[in-house]
């Protein structure tokens, strides 16, 4: 009963925010919350294909789990994993917070992990995401389950061994859904077999590396194991799947996917002075995450009651990586990055909350809940003030772009489809809802790419791709007898389509 009694605010967290994001939760396809990638990730999961750069193997494989419930759209199956490895990190966050050794033990900490798990779980940034198909949701997972694995004290059946598999192997698939886990690093080393041998042992240095190094290496080689989750990507190309960037069949394709070499010139490309303005940028949504009260409350468990911990170091160095990679990275959405440190920083609120009511309650128990349960209410009051703007569930914005486009295009058109949320969502239409299978749907930005090429070759068989540097005018010079439409979504859909130039118009 008293076990009963310790999982009920666990409980109570993880429904709450179940219900919180099923009510906000994206019906279908969704373009919300910078989610335009979510078409190009359901397709290229549903297809058994390769998503853009750097692939994520890992998210493909349990996306297509989730696809298999027979439950709403397919789009939903998909929102519905970020939302579940969101409700998943927040309830390691409430476990991290709660931990025995961070409080007192006269004190339950339960509803310092509350007000923890819901200052993470109703962030708007990670809200927004845990209701749109993306890998951030279960990315942020993986960063509380390293961080969870990485602070386990060894004793008992959980010897150094096992946290050593569990920490390489976490940390091996983690990179296997998001390559900037590499971030982490410096979590990986957490924790290690202890090197203090005794002088009776002979050779201090031997018997630190035999304790150390052992360690060290078991991490590495089961980080191995789980990257061998990068091995379906040229297995899947082999299939030559309608979604299949960057082509992995042989070693330089595979390189260019994983490596994100498409996107590398956007690192380090700003100016000092938008480095300032992005910085800026970042304090303010710090604030936009948890109010002055929230923002108050972690600064005190981070600074006021700092302790040299393995968790406070690796909160410490996860939130400053973090921080930087998303102001450094010139990509619109690159704040993104930033949910590993509003992670952590959740967790300091916890923190802080805890050793607050801890000292309150040293006069009155009372006073030290109250404390706890106004925060807990302050964040609900601010998840309904940000609800419009994370809410997706009335999004259909590319589902009713798809119809048009599927209305209004002849029959065997070409659709030269421009800007990822016209190109992902037409591919989500035509491969993984299989409409319109008579249509060639083109991605005018990717035709200089050879690969690309070869993909549409395979994908129609019937289509002239002129090469080698085919452009939209020279494709529709080669293929007169198909009609030609143009696509795009800014502000409104934009579809624009002419005749066959084989033949007369009526």
């Amino acid at each position: 009963m008293k076990l009963i009694r310790k999982k009920i605010p666990l409980v109570f967290l993880v429904v709450s925010l179940l219900a919180v994001y099923g009510s906000s939760l994206a019906p279908g396809l969704t373009w919300a919350n910078f989610g335009a990638d979510g078409g190009d990730l359901i397709t290229a999961a549903a297809t058994g294909g390769i998503a853009h750069p750097t692939g994520y193997p890992l998210y493909l494989l349990l996306a297509r789990l989730f696809q298999w419930i027979p439950l709403g759209s397919l789009a939903f199956r998909t929102n519905l994993m970020s939302a579940l490895a969101t409700v998943g990190a927040a309830a390691l966050v409430y476990g991290l917070v709660t931990r025995s050794f961070l409080f007192d033990s006269k004190n339950d900490p339960w509803l310092a992990g509350l007000v923890a798990g819901f200052a993470y779980g109703l962030a708007p940034l990670v809200w927004s995401q845990a209701v749109i198909t993306e890998v951030y949701g279960l990315h942020s997972f993986f960063v509380a389950l390293l961080i969870t694995i990485a602070i386990s004290e060894v004793s008992g059946k959980f010897t150094q061994k096992h946290k050593d598999i569990l920490l390489g192997l976490a940390f091996g698939l983690a990179m296997g859904n998001h390559m900037t886990t590499i971030l982490l690093f410096p979590v990986l080393l957490t924790g290690l077999a202890s090197g203090d041998p005794t002088p009776a042992q002979g050779n201090w240095w031997k018997a630190h590396w035999n304790k150390e190094g052992r360690s060290l290496l078991r991490r590495f080689a089961f980080l191995g194991v789980g990257l061998l989750v990068y091995l379906i990507l040229p297995l899947r190309a082999i299939a030559k799947p309608p979604v299949n960037w960057g082509n992995p069949v042989n070693l330089a394709g595979f390189t260019w996917l994983v490596s994100g070499k498409l996107y590398q010139g956007q690192l380090f490309a700003l100016s000092f002075a938008s480095v300032w303005e992005r910085f800026r940028v970042v304090v303010a949504m710090f604030l936009e995450q948890f109010g002055i009260p929230g923002l108050t409350v972690g600064l005190i468990g981070l600074i006021v009651f700092f302790k040299t911990s393995r968790l406070y170091l690796n909160l410490f160095w996860i939130l400053v990586a973090s921080t930087i990679f998303a102001i450094l990275y010139a990509t619109t959405d690159a704040f993104m990055y930033l949910i590993p440190a509003v992670l952590c920083f959740s967790i300091w609120i916890g923190i802080g909350v805890g050793k607050i009511i801890n000292t309150a309650s040293r006069w009155s128990r009372q006073i030290g809940v109250t404390i706890g349960i106004v925060l807990i209410l302050t964040l609900f009051l601010q998840a309904w003030k940000h609800w419009p703007q994370v809410d997706a569930a009335d999004d259909h914005r590319a589902e009713h772009f798809i119809e048009n486009v599927n209305d209004l295009a002849p029959e065997s058109a070409i659709i030269f489809a421009k800007g990822d949320q016209a190109v992902f969502s037409l591919w989500y239409s035509q491969f993984a809802l299989l409409n319109r299978p008579d249509l060639v749907i083109l991605a005018a930005d990717l035709l200089q790419f050879d690969w690309y090429q070869a993909t549409l070759h395979d994908t129609y068989p019937d289509l002239n791709v002129p090469g080698p540097f085919p452009f939209t005018e020279t494709v529709v010079l080669a293929n007169p007898e198909r009609a030609v439409c143009y696509a795009q979504y800014t502000q409104n859909a934009e579809i624009n389509c002419t005749p066959a130039r084989g033949f007369t118009q009526p």
